[in-house]
């Protein structure tokens, strides 16, 4: 399947670069320019992208305001949005989490982690960069910004015991490769559990799911959240269920 993107950034030299990267690439394809983010929120409900790539800083209406915009349109549930800013600040990237943003990304990123961070995007899976870090989620998703929607702690209720145990590895910044590992389980089952979660708290991506994780107070900040180190056997060997 191709993966449809749109590009939002004020600078049309930088947009120009994008779109020759990006249409080089077999499974990708640009559909639309956009230079501010309100006519980025036209275009992706004209286009409806899989991934839009947003610049922060842009004059009219910025990329935070175009993120909230498009995140919180019903018609546009499945068009994730990559931020792409040269001010990676820890602010900005809480905020861009906050907006409903799936990724955020340095402009001094290389292409290839560029291409890379689309298609992690646009996997329904949630890309942070060395910037965003699990310091910077903890310090500022705890307490939501005021008029922030939150979940009520009681949908919590809806997720079993595994869903919750992997929901909060999720938060602690684990891949589906570490949450397997800790749990004994396979990858394909810790995806599973992520997804249905997701699907039980209506949460749009992976980092939305971060998001509601700290916000309700599943997890906190600086807390033991994990499953307990697993057992091992007097010949140094790890004890537990087997995987699936």
């Amino acid at each position: 399947m191709t993966v449809k993107v749109l590009l939002a950034d004020d600078q049309a030299l930088l947009r120009a670069t994008f779109r020759i990267l990006i249409n080089s690439c077999p499974d990708m394809e640009v559909v639309g320019e956009a230079s501010d983010g309100a006519e980025a929120l036209e275009l992706a409900r004209t286009h409806h992208p899989d991934v839009l790539l947003m610049d922060i800083r842009m004059p009219g209406t910025d990329g935070l305001s175009g993120t909230a915009a498009i995140c919180a349109d019903p018609e546009l549930a499945t068009t994730r949005v990559l931020i792409l800013t040269t001010f990676e600040t820890e602010d900005y990237v809480a905020q861009a989490l906050r907006a409903g943003a799936s990724g955020f990304l340095g402009k001094d990123v290389t292409a290839d982690a560029l291409l890379a961070g689309i298609r992690t995007v646009a996997s329904g899976e949630a890309l942070l960069s060395p910037g965003a870090t699990r310091t910077l989620i903890t310090r500022f998703l705890t307490s939501p910004a005021p008029g922030t929607h939150l979940v009520p702690p009681e949908r919590l209720a809806y997720l079993t015991g595994r869903e919750r145990q992997v929901m909060a590895l999720a938060a602690e910044g684990r891949s589906n490769a570490e949450i397997a590992e800790l749990l004994v389980v396979s990858p394909l089952t810790a995806r599973t559990h992520i997804h249905r979660a997701m699907t039980k708290l209506n949460a749009r991506d992976r980092a939305q799911l971060v998001v509601i994780a700290y916000q309700t107070g599943m997890v906190r900040a600086g807390g033991a959240n994990g499953p307990p180190p697993r057992n091992r056997n007097s010949n140094g060997t790890r004890t537990g269920a087997k995987r699936s």
